[in-house]
């Protein structure tokens, strides 16, 4: 009998925060099993919802502020101040730099700006705080982390010595940086970036290629931004004198290449789940659960290149716990999540709908989901419990010698 049930799932992009899906997840269990004991675990990847979870989960608290959103206008963001003893604050570059922040008829990934996240970094910095943790993920940018660099005090300059505009396509025309006005306390402070480390710069696997079709990039506009993050590596390689591999190391391409600017000012890039989940005791959470529930927005053949289900999968079968995932949409190489620990997965979608209706709806379908999902596991534990009896009514005979 199933009566621990640890719910672990991430957000659903533009639909569930990773709080509103694991509440929807807990609304389903709660219709088959009444009195289950539930272990809420809403996850953050470092994209959305990552400074108020780490807050949260440290007694901390966020730091309201204005700063330049990612088509270059002024909106209301914040970052968190944990409440360690360490002095961390937290900057979420979805917070300023997502792509829900940026309209659908204006999603150009070659415009957008991570500017912003520059800004946060230097109120951050005002606050004294000695460390500052990075959370990568849900980015609507690709501008290698330019922007950010500018904020910071960078001048990105053509061979005519202007300074270049917002937005990755801009950088095919730069010819050097200047970093004299670089914030010196960026040399003082300990800058760690959450990252998934499948994500990199450059190549065919390089960010612009893999996600800039998600952002709104058209094929040549990929093409265009692939070859600009191609010269913002080489330069930045040269003038802020980098002796690691801005193109193809782990996590440069994180955030739309967020992960290799921050890296050239000094910074770690460490795999997201390493940073960001050991605050939360999840391995321990896990291991008390009869199952295992996770979810996110889509689950297909990058979920085992560092999504949240994957990780939630990895660390339930060191314990030997069963996991169900649940999923907006089942994209291509879906299959492959039973490799990484997931044991069943499903769609919540009941039919087809529209993009509209399943995001708005998107709690609803979740619960909706796990309900159906745990009455098939019941079944199954019966017909595992009692086959003589579960084959004698499935059969619709009470002829006991009609069972093998």
């Amino acid at each position: 009998m199933l009566t621990r049930f640890a719910i672990a799932p991430s957000g659903f992009k533009e639909s569930l925060s990773a709080e509103s899906a694991a509440e929807a997840i807990a609304e389903g269990v709660r219709r088959v099993v009444p009195d289950a004991e539930i272990d809420l675990i809403p996850l953050v990847d470092g994209g959305e919802g990552t400074a108020q979870a780490l807050a949260a989960a440290s007694g901390g608290r966020l730091v309201p502020l204005r700063a330049t959103g990612p088509t270059g206008d002024r909106i209301g963001t914040h970052f968190a101040l944990l409440g360690d003893s360490e002095g961390t604050a937290v900057v979420e570059m979805a917070a300023v730099a997502g792509l829900s922040l940026v309209p659908r008829d204006l999603r150009d990934p070659g415009a957008t700006t991570t500017y912003g996240v520059g800004e946060l970094i230097r109120a951050a910095l005002d606050t004294g705080a000695r460390r500052i943790l990075v959370g990568c993920g849900d980015s609507g940018t690709s501008d290698g982390g330019a922007g950010a660099l500018q904020a910071l005090g960078a001048r990105l300059l053509d061979a005519d010595g202007r300074e270049l505009p917002y937005g990755g396509s801009a950088l095919t025309r730069l010819d050097r940086i200047d970093t004299s006005g670089l914030d010196p306390r960026l040399a003082e402070v300990e800058m760690r970036v959450a990252c998934n480390p499948y994500n990199v710069l450059c190549g065919e696997r390089g960010v612009a290629r893999v996600f800039g079709p998600q952002k709104g990039a058209t094929p040549e506009q990929v093409e265009h931004l692939a070859a600009a993050l191609e010269h913002w590596a080489a330069v930045l390689t040269r003038d802020l004198k980098v002796r690691t591999d801005l193109c193809h190391g782990v996590g440069t391409g994180a955030s739309g290449g967020l992960g290799a600017g921050l890296a050239a000012l000094g910074a770690r890039l460490l795999p997201r789940f390493d940073v960001l989940l050991d605050r939360l005791g999840l391995d321990e959470r896990l291991a008390r659960a009869d199952l295992v529930v996770t979810a996110e927005g889509a689950l297909d053949h990058q979920t085992p290149r560092g999504k949240v289900p994957a990780e939630v999968a990895r660390r339930a079968k060191l314990h030997g716990r069963p996991v169900l995932a649940l999923a907006g949409t089942l994209g291509e190489g879906a299959h492959q999540v039973r490799s990484i620990g997931v044991d069943a997965y499903g769609s919540i979608l009941p039919a087809p709908v529209s993009l509209t209706e399943a995001l708005g709806r998107g709690g609803e379908f979740l619960t909706d989901a796990t309900e159906r999902a745990l009455r098939m596991i019941q079944l199954g534990t019966r017909m595992t419990e009692h086959p003589r009896q579960a084959a004698v009514v499935g059969s619709g005979t009470q002829r006991p010698s009609s069972v093998r």
